[in-house]
């Protein structure tokens, strides 16, 4: 996964929602070691200040903890993630159910072509 920003919010907010995707998606496993606050800085082309307050932020959250001397780890707790994965997940159906309300979408003819979408897909 590449790091992408937008101008639009604080860098430190998108590093936050960047990293917990990495990890609820598996991309960062559990229990796995993080790179190092400036190695993934400089991956990310932000100031390693800014990576630091992102990850802070990721474990007061739960989804990170840090092991004196030998860095920052990915929670070992599988309901923290699965937790997180819902919340994102609800958040995202929401986003989309406003969005079709505002074009006019009823919930009836939603659901039809949620069905015909997902029929296709298969």
């Amino acid at each position: 996964m590449t790091w992408e920003f937008k101008d639009n919010r604080p860098i430190y907010t998108q590093l936050v929602e960047q990293i917990t995707l990495k990890i609820v998606s598996g991309e960062y496993k559990i229990g796995e070691k993080l790179p190092s606050v400036r190695d993934l800085a400089s991956e990310a082309t932000v100031n390693p200040n800014t990576m630091q307050k992102a990850l802070a932020e990721l474990e007061r959250r739960g989804l990170v903890y840090s092991v004196r001397t030998s860095g920052r780890f990915i929670t070992q707790d599988c309901n923290i993630i699965k937790d997180t994965q819902t919340t994102l997940v609800k958040d995202e159906i929401k986003e989309f159910l406003e969005k079709m309300q505002k074009i006019g979408f009823d919930k009836n003819r939603l659901l039809t072509t949620l069905k015909e979408v997902i029929k296709e897909m298969e």
